[in-house]
Order: structure tokens, then sequence, then C-alpha cells
């Protein structure tokens, strides 16, 4: 019989040796579009390869801000990404609060139909969405691509929030009541701060969904551009690698380092939303 003990040292292992695998596919991609975006366009495809630059340059950067437009940029996608995550976040407590607190047909309806939204690929509505904010005037403006960021980010954050809803007693907002507490008061002060962790995992995952969302800003706007469409203004070169590799890679790190900065900022909300049941069902 092996003893418990050294059965558990290549166990041990085994788990620590399938994490550095995972950790490795993980980091290496974003190691490499770093280093990518700081090497000179001539040393890209050197032999042998290099892991670090012979002579590492910010002038990816300096191109992308002077002649793309990187700032103006970056200010619409804070505009539009910021005010769609706080306006879909309370309309979707107020959504999720309703289905899981009123049990009624035309909830349970409303309930179907917005489940069954998520089902329906962008690009199937994107034409009679397209006719409706021209005869409206809300095409190429903020207030359009906020619309339909939020209509993006509903359905998912309702149903998670409503799933996170119906594990919180009812008891606790009927003591509150007692307690002298009236609807909205048992709202905001009772129940609200109990979804603090769904709402935080809700939160993180709207911002990546947001800031990654390419079709709708390319689809439905002309003159505002965001940061994810930004790689379609990148200009080709007149040679065999046409693809400009150094400033691909420089707007792609740009994209993608709020995106680890937010998620280390808020690990531990992840972490409990997850542990909490936020992301179940």
């Amino acid at each position: 019989m092996i003893p418990k003990n050294s059965r558990s040292v290549p166990l041990t292992l085994t788990i620590w040796g399938l994490a550095a695998i995972v950790a490795f596919l993980i980091l290496f991609p974003l190691w490499w579009i770093f280093i990518s975006s700081i090497t000179p366009a001539g040393e890209l495809f050197s032999k042998p390869v290099k892991y670090w630059p012979a002579h590492p340059t910010l002038d990816s950067y300096r191109y992308l801000i002077k002649n793309v437009g990187l700032l103006p940029k970056i200010g619409n996608t804070a505009i539009i990404v910021g005010l769609s995550i706080l306006i879909g976040m309370v309309i979707s407590v107020m959504a999720a609060f309703s289905f899981a607190r009123f049990r009624t047909r035309g909830l349970s309806i409303a309930v179907g139909f917005l489940l069954a939204s998520m089902l329906i690929p962008d690009v199937v509505t994107a034409r009679p969405l397209y006719d409706f904010l021209r005869s409206v005037h809300l095409y190429d403006t903020y207030t359009g691509l906020i619309i339909l960021y939020i209509s993006g980010i509903l359905p998912f954050t309702i149903l998670i929030l409503q799933n996170y809803l119906n594990d919180i007693p009812v008891s606790i907002e009927e003591s509150a009541s007692i307690d002298g507490c009236g609807f909205f008061q048992s709202m905001f002060y009772v129940t609200i701060p109990l979804l603090r962790p769904a709402l935080a995992t809700v939160c993180i995952v709207n911002f990546i969904t947001c800031l990654n969302n390419f079709f709708t800003p390319l689809f439905y706007s002309n003159g505002i551009s965001v940061l994810s469409t930004a790689i379609t203004q990148l200009p080709l070169r007149d040679n065999m690698y046409a693809v400009p590799w150094d400033l691909v890679s420089a707007m792609g790190w740009i994209i993608i380092l709020p995106i680890i900065i937010f998620v280390a900022i808020f690990q531990r909300q992840i972490m409990e939303g997850i542990m909490a049941g936020g992301v179940k069902g």
C-alpha cells in the first residue's frame, strides 16, 4: 500500500506542472505581442528568432498616436464603454430584481424573449438596426452606439444577476420591511449590497466584452472611432510582409493592457463572484 504522503507528492507535482503549462500557453502570446510591439519592423522576421529585440523602440506607439489618432480613440472608447456599463448595470439590476421577485406569466415570457435574443447573431439584425438608427438620426452618434452596447450586455447580465438573486432569501427583505424599510429602501440598502460579488463579476465581463466589440462600432459608426476598430486604419506596406505587424502588435497591446490591469485589480472580486455562484447557469 502506498503511503498517503508519497502519493500526494506526485499529485502535487502534476498539478503544478499542468498549472505551469497553462500559464505558459496564456502568457507567452501576451509576451510575444509586447515584444513585437517594441521591435523595429526590420527585425521582426530576423533569424534566429529573438525573444528580446536588439534595438527596442517605441516608434510603433508614436506612430499610432500621431498618425492613427490613438488618443481620441481612447477617449471615445472610455466614454462609450464606461456609460454603457454604468447604464446597463442599473437597468440589469432593476430587471433582474423584477424577474426574481415577481413571478408572473408576462415576466416569464419576457425572460424567455430576453434569453432567446442571446442566440441571434449580430449580423442577422444588422440591416434592420442600421435602417432604424438612420431613421431616428442615431447612426454614428454616441447615443446610438451606447444603446447598442447596452443591448448587447443586458441579456447576459440580467441572467447572472437573476440567478444570484434567486439564492438570496426573500425573508431578508421581508425582515427589512418589518423594520420599516420601503420597497426601494429594501432593494438599495439590503438586496443590492448582497449582490456585490455578482455585480463585480458581470462588470468585469461586460468591460471585456465592450472593449473587444468589433462589429458594432464598425457597422453602426463612421466618424466615431474606437480602439477595437483602429486596426482597420493601419496602413499596409509595399513589401512581402504587407501587414504592419509592429503596429498591429502595438495596437493589440494597447487593447489588452486595460483588461490585464482591470482583472489584476479586481481579481479578488472575480473569485468571490465565481465562488458565490455568480456565474452559474
